[in-house]
C-alpha cells in the first residue's frame, strides 16, 4: 500500500485482451499474448498548460477529460488491436477474418468506453430524439412528458444494444477484462496487496466508470432539456446539440458528486444507476485476465515511482 493510497486516483480502460491504466506521469497497456507472455504499451503523459487549468474549471473539466481520454484511449486500443491481429495467421483469408473480429470488438469498445464516447452520445442523442418525434410527437403537447419518453427511449436503446454486443464471445472478454480492470483499482482503493487472489475477492462494479458517467448523461440530459422549449423538430434537434456539452459537464460533476458519497448509507444509491448499466459492461474475470489487470497497474505505479 502506498503513503499516497488515498491521494491517488487511478482510471483505466478494457483493450483487446489487456487492460490499460492512466497513472500520474505515464499510460500503460498490458495485452496477454497466445504465448502467456504480457506485452506493455507505456506511453507517458505530456501535460499542456492550458489544459491543464482547464480540467481544473468545475463542468468544464469534465468535456476536457472526455477527449484527452478519448484521444489517449484510442493508442492504446490500436496498440491491443495490432497485437491481437498480429497473432491471427499470415493467410489473407486469416487476416480478413482477423480483420472483421478486430472491427467488431473495436465498435464495441468505441461506445462502451470513453475512447469514443462523444461519438456515442452524438448518436445516442439524436436517434431517441428522432424516434420519439416521429411515434409520439403529435400524441400530446406536455414537452416535458416528451423528454421523460425521450430518455426512456434512450435508456431502452442502450440496454438493449450493450446487452446483444455482450452475446459475442470477444465482447464478454472485453468485459471481462473491464471487470478485472475495476477489481483491481477496487483492491487498491482498499489497501490490499495485488495478488489474484486478493483482488478476485472484489466486486467487478465501480462507481467511477464510464458506464456510469454514459447513464447520468441520460438522466440529467432529461433534466436540462426540460428548461428549454422548441416548437419544431428542427429546434428541438439543434437544441440537443447545443446542449451537449453542458449535459456531457454537468454529469461529470454528478459522478464525483455521487462517487464522493459512496460511503454515505443513504446517499450512495445516487450512484445506483450507473452500477445497474455495469452489470452488463462488466463480467466476472478469470485469474488469467486479473493477472494482466494487476501487470499493467503494477508497472503504471512503477513507472509512476520512478519519474516522481
Amino acid at each position: 500500500m502506498s503513503d499516497n493510497n488515498q491521494q491517488a486516483v487511478y482510471g483505466g480502460q478494457a483493450v483487446i485482451e489487456g487492460v490499460m491504466f492512466a497513472g500520474q506521469k505515464v499510460h500503460v497497456t498490458a495485452v496477454r499474448r497466445k504465448d502467456q507472455t504480457i506485452e506493455y504499451l507505456e506511453v507517458p503523459k505530456k501535460e499542456i498548460p492550458w489544459v491543464q487549468t482547464l480540467k481544473k474549471i468545475p463542468f468544464v473539466r469534465g468535456i476536457v477529460g472526455i477527449v484527452e481520454a478519448s484521444a489517449k484511449g484510442a493508442q492504446h486500443l490500436n496498440f491491443a488491436a495490432e497485437v491481437f491481429a498480429s497473432e491471427e495467421g499470415e493467410e489473407k483469408e486469416e487476416k480478413k477474418d482477423s480483420a472483421g473480429s478486430r472491427l467488431t470488438m473495436i465498435l464495441g469498445v468505441a461506445f462502451i468506453g470513453i475512447v469514443s464516447f462523444l461519438f456515442g452520445k452524438f448518436v445516442f442523442t439524436l436517434v431517441p430524439t428522432a424516434v420519439e418525434q416521429v411515434i409520439f410527437g403529435h400524441m400530446f403537447d406536455n414537452q416535458i412528458g416528451h423528454n421523460l419518453i425521450e430518455g426512456l427511449i434512450k435508456i431502452i436503446l442502450l440496454v438493449g444494444y450493450i446487452y446483444f454486443i455482450s452475446l459475442t464471445p470477444m465482447i464478454k472478454r472485453l468485459f471481462q477484462y473491464h471487470g478485472a480492470e475495476h477489481k483491481v483499482i477496487s483492491a487498491y482503493e482498499a489497501g490490499m496487496e495485488l495478488t489474484v487472489e486478493n483482488v478476485q475477492k472484489f466486486n467487478t462494479l465501480h462507481y467511477r466508470c464510464g458506464s456510469s458517467f454514459i447513464v447520468f448523461t441520460v438522466l440529467i440530459g432529461v433534466v436540462i432539456y426540460s428548461f428549454f422549449e422548441y416548437n419544431s423538430f428542427i429546434e428541438r434537434i439543434v437544441q440537443r446539440i447545443i446542449l451537449l456539452p453542458v449535459v456531457i459537464g454537468v454529469s461529470y460533476e454528478a459522478l464525483r458528486f455521487t462517487n464522493s458519497l459512496r460511503e454515505v448509507p443513504v446517499l450512495r444509491y445516487l450512484g445506483y444507476p450507473g452500477l445497474w448499466l455495469q452489470l452488463l459492461t462488466t463480467k466476472e474475470p478469470d485469474d488469467s485476465q486479473v493477472e494482466v489487470s494487476i501487470a499493467s497497474f503494477n508497472r503504471m505505479r512503477e513507472i509512476d515511482r520512478q519519474t516522481s
